[in-house]
């Protein structure tokens, strides 16, 4: 067999394993900036040291995924574990540090919240990691994590995305 028929099949073999490929019935969905910044401001206090606004929540078959803005002013009162919800930040604005796993202290179960599901809260952590974090970047919070901001350098905004395999979050 020659190379040129050879490589023909390989060809042949790879753009029918493409076409075969399975596809979402999904559709893509687009969140502009200003709709982003609409969620943040449509929040009842402006002046909460805390505002966590889901932006979007859609079924990605299987599971939801979300995206909020969240925009705080002060360093967390309470350290959270999210029992089913993943979470990515995205800093856009701002820093701080952020304290990552360890252990909670006094660690009471909370109610199953529509913005983060399930979960438990603390007064702070004890033996985390912290860590400096800017504008750009991205941490990772796996559920179960314990995670809290320690302390801020001034008001911090950041997109947080929202992986649900439970499906605890309401679609918006």
């Amino acid at each position: 067999m020659s190379k040129l028929y050879s490589g023909m099949i390989c060809v042949l073999i790879g753009a029918g394993a493409y076409a075969q490929a399975p596809k979402s019935d999904a559709s893509a969905t687009y969140v502009s900036p200003a709709q982003m910044t609409e969620a943040l401001k449509s929040a009842p206090r402006q002046d909460a040291p805390l505002i966590d606004r889901p932006v979007r929540v859609v079924d990605a078959g299987g599971h939801n995924l979300g995206v909020a803005m969240v925009q705080r002013t002060r360093a967390d009162q309470n350290a959270l574990v999210h029992d089913k919800i993943d979470e990515i930040y995205y800093v856009l604005e701002g820093g701080g540090m952020l304290v990552t796993g360890g252990a909670l202290v006094n660690a009471k179960q909370t109610s199953d919240s529509p913005t983060i599901g399930p979960g438990w809260s603390g007064t702070s952590i004890q033996g985390g990691q912290s860590r400096r974090v800017t504008a750009g970047d991205v941490v990772i919070i796996p559920a179960g994590l314990p995670h809290m901001f320690s302390q801020l350098d001034g008001p911090i905004r950041y997109l947080v995305y929202r992986v649900d395999p439970s499906r605890v979050l309401a679609l918006k």
